[in-house]
């Protein structure tokens, strides 16, 4: 299966700055496998463009490889057949081509080149300044390696900084669109699949033709043979060094320990020692520090905790790295079966709670209420946790909500307990209006389903 699904906010700004008068410059970057690469082609499909890939080679079989792609584009004999050791040669020789229509040019992996020579986006800038800037282009960068790609073209301290007239960091798709891939699933099988693709194209689309979620992972992820085997390790190894320490911390984090002080305990390290390797995680779009959305000042918090926020490395830290000595000596069976067993309240339970929220977000839109709020996420405080509370930071509305991915249906016991927690919530305690959502992936009983029909603060969401 390829489909190109989504993407609709950025071919909108990619269209905007295609029609702009004079040259545009965009940074197109984002974790391998996300679909930056299929964005670009489907973007320049039906227009005049040159697309060239970088590789991890010298700068010099670069520029060759380069040089060569342009002669094909311009149909230009004597370029194919020179010796150039310049890039500005080759350049001037592509805008030969522009005849008066606007031309693209997509440098995918571009973060290669000033990997290969750390000169290079100066010799790239110098380029744009005074070739590409007043001329009838387009130029797309994209890159796969974000902290490269960001120190290279976004940093203030990049020869680069300051050019670019946009920029996509390319995210994983929404849920909300795994329809379009998987047409003839259920809700039920959709969640299951993105908890563990979790908006990754190229993993959506390995997994296309398999019967249910259990096989397609003993396929695609258990066997040694797939690559998604050992992907972490892989999107991993460019990015950083000391790859084992920062196993380590998304190991902990994935298997309970969300408080910077429990992390640093089970790994005997002092809670200082682990901030640039936090940091690091949170840049790479691995982890993020949540605090109750109540919090007036976010980044003060001591409450803060940290979630890994990538389906798939979740998963595969939760189920395939602590299992790998059993896969390793052929016991894939064993681990097959335990997945089996805690999939769903290990890991499916809490995406779902991610989902919830995203769909509560397009109620909002939706007007489903008579107010609009402006702030969701989650709210905790010593024992208790609400999935969801949502508020009109300048009005007096609020929001609390329930998510149960589990077997039976969800009952009134579920709402008396919502609206005891709502208590301990102090936002603008003794002057709001109160609200209930409760979620629940197979639906709702009768004796709750007849409560929410006399009740116009309350909103069952099946």
């Amino acid at each position: 299966m390829k489909k190109f699904v989504d993407r609709q906010e950025e071919m909108e700004f990619l269209t905007a700055e295609y029609s702009r008068p004079g040259s545009s410059l965009v940074i197109l970057y984002g974790r391998r496998r996300v679909g930056k690469t299929e964005l670009s082609n489907e973007f320049i499909r039906d227009k005049k463009a040159l697309y060239f890939l970088v590789t991890e080679e010298s700068e010099i079989q670069n520029r060759n490889s380069f040089k060569d792609a342009v002669a094909d584009f311009c149909n230009n004999d004597l370029l194919r057949l020179s010796q150039i050791d310049q890039w500005e040669i080759i350049f001037k020789t592509l805008l030969s081509k522009t005849d008066g229509k606007k031309l693209i040019l997509v440098i995918d992996e571009f973060q290669y080149l000033g990997k290969s020579n750390t000169a290079f986006p100066s010799i790239f800038q110098k380029i744009w300044d005074t070739i590409l800037r007043d001329a009838n282009i387009m130029v797309i960068l994209c890159g796969s390696l974000v902290s490269m790609m960001e120190s290279q073209t976004l940093h203030y301290s990049s020869p680069l900084f300051g050019r670019r007239t946009g920029q996509i960091k390319l995210k994983q798709i929404r849920f909300s669109h795994y329809h379009e891939f998987y047409p003839n699933k259920t809700r039920k099988e959709l969640i299951e699949y993105y908890s563990v693709t979790g908006g990754v194209p190229r993993y959506i689309e390995l997994f296309s033709d398999d019967v249910d979620i259990y096989s397609a992972i003993k396929t695609n992820i258990l066997s040694r043979q797939s690559y998604l085997y050992d992907e972490p390790n892989f999107l991993l190894q460019q990015e950083v060094s000391e790859i084992g320490s920062y196993f380590s911390i998304i190991r902990t984090i994935a298997s309970g320990n969300q408080k910077l002080g429990k992390i640093a305990t089970a790994l005997e390290v002092k809670q200082t020692g682990l901030s640039k390797y936090l940091k690091t995680l949170i840049d790479l779009d691995i982890l993020e520090r949540q605090v109750p959305i109540t919090e007036e000042n976010p980044e003060k918090s001591k409450r803060g905790l940290y979630r890994i926020k990538d389906n798939f490395i979740l998963f595969w830290f939760k189920f395939v790295y602590p299992n790998m000595r059993f896969i390793e000596s052929g016991n894939l069976d064993f681990v097959a079966e335990k997945i089996r067993i805690n999939l769903n309240d290990s890991h499916i339970s809490h995406v779902y709670e991610e989902i919830c929220l995203e769909e509560i977000w397009k109620f909002n839109t939706d007007k489903i209420w008579s107010f609009t709020f402006d702030r969701a996420g989650r709210w905790w405080s010593g024992d208790k946790e609400i999935d969801i509370v949502a508020y009109d930071s300048n009005g007096e509305d609020i929001i609390f909500g329930e998510c149960k991915y589990w077997d039976g249906k969800v009952g009134a016991n579920i709402l008396t307990a919502l609206e005891a927690k709502a208590k301990a919530v102090e936002w603008k305690k003794e002057q709001r209006n109160e609200h209930y959502i409760l979620f629940s992936i197979n639906g709702f009983t009768d004796e709750l389903k007849e409560i929410a029909k006399t009740r116009t603060d309350v909103i069952l969401a099946e």
